[in-house]
């Protein structure tokens, strides 16, 4: 494994590339953007699973992924096969798994080979669709933005709409406080407490209130399933203990009052709850968080018509606002960017954030 002064190098490509040189590429990036978040058990894994898919290993998961029809980067597949591999962990149907998750050396081509040997079929199961990375972290993003758009004069009560929503976590901030810089936000007493690193100016004080919150995905996550629970912890990074602890504030939370979340995808969503009455003296938000890339491009375009076309009819007592915390596509950096209406179509970077909530780097 690279040490701190030998991290590998991200290598900026186009998310959209599809063929085996863009499956090798994503896998690399994946290991060197592990390294660098401090995530060096995960990049192991990755890693392992890299060196296997450029030998002449075989088997119906290495051959699916060598194979992957679609665009490897944008649809995370590292991460979905690493998600795989971590809950078989998690679960205790592969013991072995401890020498990588809490060894600090190991032959790690031979643990995963033996890994994807032993379960292979459930492991193929978790390439069938995206990763679910629900952090409630993300939410200290949505809370700095909602101030902001308020200092800008928008009705400081927000309806909240969330697309990509899991398991709705992100559907909770409601019951979360935050520390913004410095800046303080939120519920007292609250379910957790956010105090994310913060660089540059604190976001401006606002006397905000959240009216509702109500999210969609296209497969739901239910946080007091035990099995479903699962799959979002095997997505979290072993090295970020505190993201456990979050998830499982989280499931107290939703046992007792779930989220408000539907099974429905993204375009649909949207154009739905824009078509429903507004209250006066309020601002309806559409906000998404690492969700964007994953949404077809026909969705994308029906939601951004659908907020434009909303846009045009938003007046300063029933504004509107689109909050999204993404990847840049060129710098692959993740951004805080707002849009609103009336008056910042053209919209606004916020700041640069982490994707896990641990830092903000403000220039709102």
């Amino acid at each position: 494994m690279a040490d701190q002064g030998d991290k590998r190098k991200y290598q900026f490509t186009d998310i959209d590339m599809v063929g085996p040189d863009a499956v090798a590429t994503a896998f690399a990036n994946q290991v060197a953007y592990c390294e660098h978040a401090g995530a060096p058990i995960t990049a192991r894994v990755v890693g392992a699973v890299a060196k296997l898919l450029e030998s002449d290993a075989s088997g119906a998961l290495l051959d699916r992924i060598r194979k992957w029809q679609g665009p490897p980067l944008a649809d995370a597949l590292p991460l979905r096969v690493a998600g795989g591999i971590h809950a078989l962990y998690l679960s205790g149907q592969q013991p072995e798994l401890r020498a990588i998750y809490q060894r600090p050396s190991a032959d790690d081509v031979a643990l995963i080979a033996d890994t994807i040997r032993a379960h292979e079929a459930p492991l193929m199961a978790w390439l069938a669709g995206p990763p679910q990375t629900n952090e409630a972290g993300r939410s200290s993003n949505f809370a700095a933005a909602m101030l902001w758009l308020a200092d800008r004069g928008l009705p400081p009560r927000f309806e909240c709409r969330e697309i990509g929503s899991s398991a709705g976590i992100n559907l909770m901030m409601d019951r979360y406080s935050y520390d913004l810089g410095g800046t303080r936000f939120g519920s007292r007493p609250s379910v957790m407490h956010f105090a994310p690193e913060w660089q540059g100016d604190a976001p401006p004080h606002s006397d905000v209130e959240i009216l509702s919150l109500k999210g969609c995905d296209v497969a739901p996550v239910d946080l007091t399933d035990p099995q479903q629970a699962l799959r979002l912890k095997a997505y979290i990074w072993p090295e970020h203990t505190v993201r456990f602890d979050r998830i499982e504030a989280a499931i107290a939370a939703a046992r007792d009052r779930a989220p408000d979340i539907v099974k429905m995808n993204a375009a649909d969503f949207v154009e739905a709850e824009l078509a429903r009455p507004q209250e006066e003296g309020a601002t309806r938000v559409l906000m998404h968080s690492i969700v964007w890339q994953y949404v077809p491009k026909d969705e994308q375009a029906r939601v951004t018509a659908a907020m434009e076309a909303a846009g045009k009819r938003a007046r300063d007592d029933r504004a509107l606002a689109w909050i999204a915390v993404e990847a840049n596509r060129d710098t692959h950096r993740h951004e805080l960017r707002v849009r609103y209406w009336p008056g910042g179509a053209e919209g606004a970077l916020l700041a640069e954030a982490h994707p896990h909530g641990a830092w903000i780097r403000w220039e709102g």
